[in-house]
């Protein structure tokens, strides 16, 4: 489960270093306007009526840069991701990590101990679990029906997602993609979870997508709920992940925003 969230299951990290020079969240001018081509045949037609009802794909796909902020006990946690390469970066007031484009990498800020997740997955965790719908348009992806989810009187139809071979480092994970049959906009994620250590690896997790606000266009989570989960069906809810500050953007982020600082340590 390390593909969609490098690939998941919950929690994370990060913000300004006191040791080291602040490097800037800065955007790099590209002013040059590429037509987006896209197949949308290579989708099932319920999946191209939630992509659309989020906003369209080809819009999704003409973007270079997301950043989100979400408020943890440590304080805030900002996240920056290039969406062209997946290089990325999460600080917050103790700590941050990131991925260069090859490895990923812990900066430890204070004396504080690092409890997140282990940034070879936790990097882009919640990017991905943010980026739902869109993200499910990455090469390599398998699409069938899913039996619908039912819960508190409503029922949701489902879209089955699964990998190729040698896509990603558990191609073994599954996930479903539950929506509203009137509006088509994603309601549910259920999940597998393969990397940790523990957990059962074929019974579905779960997450609840809810309050979507319109950012440049594309209708992206205000909030993301997950819940406790029995006989692949969710059950009471947790604490929710809110996400501010949300810029979307045409433009790349500058590259050595995500070198690895000279504190830190590539992490195996």
């Amino acid at each position: 489960m390390k593909h969609l969230f490098y690939t998941l299951s919950l929690g994370l990290l990060l913000f300004s270093c006191k040791t080291e020079t602040k490097k800037e969240a800065t955007i790099t001018a590209d002013t040059t306007e590429k037509i987006v081509e896209i197949d949308m045949t290579k989708y099932p037609e319920n999946l191209r009526k939630v992509f659309d009802a989020h906003g369209g794909l080809k819009l999704w796909k003409s973007m270079k840069a997301l950043e989100f902020t979400q408020v943890k006990p440590s304080g805030q946690e900002i996240t920056i991701t290039d969406l062209k390469n997946r290089k990325a970066k999460i600080e917050s007031p103790d700590h941050a990590i990131g991925f260069d484009g090859q490895k990923p990498w812990l900066l430890n800020k204070s004396n504080v101990e690092y409890k997140g997740y282990d940034p070879q997955f936790g990097y882009n965790l919640m990017f991905y679990f943010y980026t739902m719908p869109f993200i499910l348009s990455d090469d390599g992806i398998k699409f069938s029906e899913a039996e619908a989810l039912t819960f508190e009187g409503v029922t949701y139809p489902g879209i089955k997602i699964s990998y190729d071979n040698g896509v990603g480092a558990t191609p073994e994970d599954i996930y479903v993609l539950y929506y509203n049959e009137d509006t088509f906009k994603m309601e549910w994620l259920g999940y597998t979870v393969n990397f940790v250590p523990g957990i059962d690896t074929k019974e579905l997790h779960f997450r609840r997508y809810s309050e979507w606000q319109s950012v440049n266009g594309l209708i992206l989570p205000k909030v993301i709920t997950g819940y406790g989960f029995k006989d692949d069906k969710p059950t009471t809810p947790k604490a929710p992940n809110v996400f501010t500050n949300i810029k979307l953007t045409k433009t790349a982020p500058d590259q050595s925003l995500f070198d690895k600082p000279e504190k830190a340590n590539f992490v195996n």
